[in-house]
């Protein structure tokens, strides 16, 4: 009978009803709730950088099978952990690091990166091969679909829909010492291959039509289109072609 491989560090509370695959490791004080799927190969609790430099010096020298040993321990030592709520479904390859909370009934897609110091509220869907890259807070309700990239210092609201392959930015003058916060309010939605400049704000129930290059904040209600992005119609316009589009083609039976 195959044992899958796993390590569950001593200080990991695990809610009632979990399950976990093979290959997965969770490092720290980390809290998962109840009845939540860890698929296989997921980490929680991963360290960040600081940390783990701090380790290779302690196991400077050491044999390797001591040093492949004494890793896994000392990770799981000076990991912070992180929070899972309930209801949760963390899907293969999903890696997330230490000091970061995902509320009750999200799910990830395969092979999703979520760095530390991200806060992501209840009911979100984060899709394959996105990358939250630290430092980011996420209301609830909101999806985020695959290959999106979002650096540290977005805010991002509740409802909020993110198509696939929308890069967020941070830094104005690249590569800066500076980076700047970019938010995004509730009710937004973000069309596919969309890019938004860093340091503007999207106002609430505003709409980024897919292609367009946000280069100034975009006020509430609004629908910007183009490079750069520019004001076409009104939410309330764009609403009521939606409504007529999904009469006349019938709307697919989500998953």
């Amino acid at each position: 009978m195959y044992v899958p491989w796993r390590y569950i560090g001593s200080k990991v509370v695990l809610g009632e009803g979990t399950f976990i695959g093979a290959n997965v490791s969770i490092y720290g004080s980390s809290k998962i709730g109840t009845r939540v799927y860890i698929d296989d190969d997921v980490t929680i609790g991963y360290l960040m950088k600081g940390k783990i430099v701090k380790i290779i010096e302690k196991l400077e020298g050491a044999k390797s099978r001591e040093k492949g040993e004494e890793f896994y321990q000392m990770l799981d030592e000076l990991s912070s952990g992180s929070m899972i709520g309930d209801n949760c479904i963390i899907r293969r390859g999903t890696v997330i690091y230490e000091d970061t909370s995902i509320g009750d009934g999200c799910e990830t897609g395969h092979n999703v990166l979520i760095r530390e110091n991200v806060y992501i509220g209840k009911r979100c869907k984060i899709g394959s091969y996105t990358i939250l890259d630290g430092y980011i807070t996420i209301g609830d309700d909101t999806v985020i679909q695959s290959a999106v990239y979002i650096p540290p210092k977005v805010s991002i609201g509740s409802r909020v829909f993110i198509a696939p392959r929308v890069v967020f930015t941070n830094d104005r003058y690249p590569s800066s010492k500076r980076i700047i916060e970019t938010i995004i309010e509730d009710d937004v939605v973000i069309g596919a291959n969309s890019t938004i400049i860093a340091g503007i704000k999207i106002g609430k129930g505003a709409v980024i039509a897919a292609g367009s290059v946000v280069t100034k904040s975009v006020e509430p209600y609004t629908v910007v289109v183009g490079i750069p992005a520019r004001p076409v119609m009104t939410r309330e316009e764009y609403d009521k072609k939606r409504i007529e589009y999904e009469k006349s083609t019938g709307v697919f039976p989500w998953r």
